[in-house]
């Protein structure tokens, strides 16, 4: 395995930085070796997700695709067992988004990103938030999720009886983003462990801690680095959900600076890890919103230009991709009918020789893995 070139020379800021450019391949190896996708880890689901900062959870199935692809021999009941502990948890935090992450984290990193949840609930549809005053309902919903696990809906219902001339639907997101919230599993509910209308519950109440109260910005971005570096400042707000140009700047002294081939500074963590453009990447096979194709501001470290359409798509969602190479090639979608369950493939450029044999052969475990009682995989290309 080559080394990205890493022989110090001395900045104006006493910082070590790379003596030349990181190209593209550079960034996507980087990147998929932080990611857990270019040897799968045998470490525990809690310590994964602690490596890639969490994944997006918008849907409970996409996480688990999302460990499977990235951990050796993965199977659902260690999730379950994880969330039982319970040291992890699904809940809303970066962007807004709900998000698989390592409870630790999450006790810790909540009140870090409590200002951007703020802004993102003020930027919403100003009539529509009219008397709305989003703290006093936060806390006027407190003891009625204290005393049991609730639905968003359940939720609603409660507020908007007793205000009736409010936005029920803003009232909802006003507690939503507002109060430390994580999601209830319930084993055997849907396919994946949570039904359709999940229930909340307070984090300090499931956790049986506090959160931490003070923000530190600091310990997220080099999270962040560690998941997804080298990266630009406006990476990791893209990632986010908040601006943190300042907080590089405070970090600068204690972080690796560098550049792209486009003269884009990137920051990173000292010691961290820099396999070369020309390490070997296996195919992977990502779910939807999977935060490897979300986490930059420049996405062409994963996915080219020619088939950003392909992958993010129409309100807001974002396909379920495989990587050749390390890049996005390709869409896919697992279905079942009866006892045959087959994962389709939409290629963006043709595959052949050991390279679609790979593609086929990695789907085939992707399906069977999704639809474990199937008695008969198949994989059709669209």
């Amino acid at each position: 395995m080559r080394s990205a070139p890493l022989h110090p020379t001395r900045p104006r800021t006493g910082v070590a930085r790379p003596t030349s450019a990181l190209t593209l391949r550079d960034l996507n190896r980087a990147t998929l070796a932080r990611q857990l996708l270019l040897t799968p880890a045998d470490i525990t689901v809690t310590a994964a997700l602690k490596q890639v900062a969490g994944l997006q959870a918008q849907m409970p199935g996409p996480p688990n695709i999302g460990l499977w692809t990235r951990l050796r021999d993965f199977t659902r009941s260690q999730l379950a067992a994880a969330y039982a502990a319970p040291t992890v948890v699904r809940a809303p935090l970066f962007r807004g988004t709900l998000h698989l992450v390592a409870a630790e984290d999450y006790a810790q990193f909540r009140a870090v990103v409590e200002p951007m949840l703020e802004r993102a609930f003020a930027s919403m549809d100003a009539a529509r938030l009219k008397g709305i005053d989003p703290h006093a309902l936060a806390e006027e919903a407190r003891p009625f999720l204290r005393a049991a696990p609730r639905t968003q809906d359940e939720v609603r219902d409660f507020l908007g009886a007793r205000h009736p001339q409010l936005d029920v639907r803003m009232v909802g997101h006003a507690v939503r983003l507002h109060l430390p919230l994580v999601q209830v599993p319930e084993p055997g509910a849907g396919s994946w462990d949570f039904p359709s209308q999940p229930r909340f519950v307070l984090a300090e109440d499931w956790l049986g801690r506090a959160l931490a109260k003070e923000r530190d910005p600091g310990a997220l971005i080099r999270r962040y680095l560690a998941a997804f570096g080298p990266a630009t400042a406006r990476d990791f707000q893209t990632w986010s959900g908040f601006p943190a140009r300042e907080h590089f700047e405070e970090l600068r002294s204690s972080l690796r600076v560098g550049s792209d081939e486009q003269g884009r500074e990137l920051f990173d963590l000292p010691n961290a890890s820099l396999p070369g453009g020309d390490t070997a990447a296996p195919v992977r096979f990502l779910p939807e919103y999977d935060n490897l194709l979300l986490a930059h501001a420049d996405r062409t470290r994963v996915v080219a230009d020619d088939f950003r359409a392909r992958v993010f798509l129409p309100g807001l969602r974002v396909a379920a991709t495989f990587l050749v190479d390390g890049f996005v090639r390709g869409a896919w979608k697992v279905t079942r009918t009866k006892q045959v369950a087959t994962a389709a493939l939409s290629p963006f450029t043709p595959l052949k020789g050991k390279e679609r044999d790979a593609v086929v052969a990695e789907a085939e475990a992707l399906a069977r893995f999704i639809e474990p009682e199937a008695a008969k995989v198949t994989v059709t290309f669209a």
